[in-house]
């Protein structure tokens, strides 16, 4: 098998021993992203709507990196702190998920998440 690390700097830099992707066999899988800013590496401001926007951004952007896109992502795993915000997450989330065929998706209530954010967000997608 042959594996590629995908790396942008439109997205934020790997805050650990991870490559933001891998590409292998056709398709892409990405790290968990968080809402940090590629520009400042630091959290957005707000709440979980733009926490939400920031790490679907980022995730759009390794994607394209690794030539993918949004619109060939075959599996969404999202944690987030609070299931309470689920109704808002899934709403912001279906304005960028909108092919024919939706990703398959979990979604998971954590107890904490790295930097303290309120959501994190990693999928697979076919080239």
């Amino acid at each position: 098998m042959n594996k590629e690390k995908i790396s942008t700097t439109k997205a934020p830099v790997a805050i650990g021993p991870y490559s933001q992707a891998v590409k292998a066999n056709g398709c892409v899988f990405t790290s968990g992203q968080i809402a940090l800013d590629p520009k400042t590496n630091r959290l957005v401001e707000g709440g979980i709507s733009e926490q939400t926007h920031q790490v679907i951004r980022n995730l759009s952007e390794v994607l394209q990196a690794a030539g993918s896109s949004l619109d060939q992502v075959v599996k969404a795993t999202v944690f987030i702190k609070d299931m309470d915000d689920f109704a808002t997450i899934n709403g912001i989330y279906s304005t960028y998920f909108t092919s024919a065929v939706l990703p398959a998706r979990s979604v998971v209530q954590v107890v904490r998440l790295p930097k303290d954010v309120l959501i994190e967000m990693e999928v697979v997608a076919v080239l």
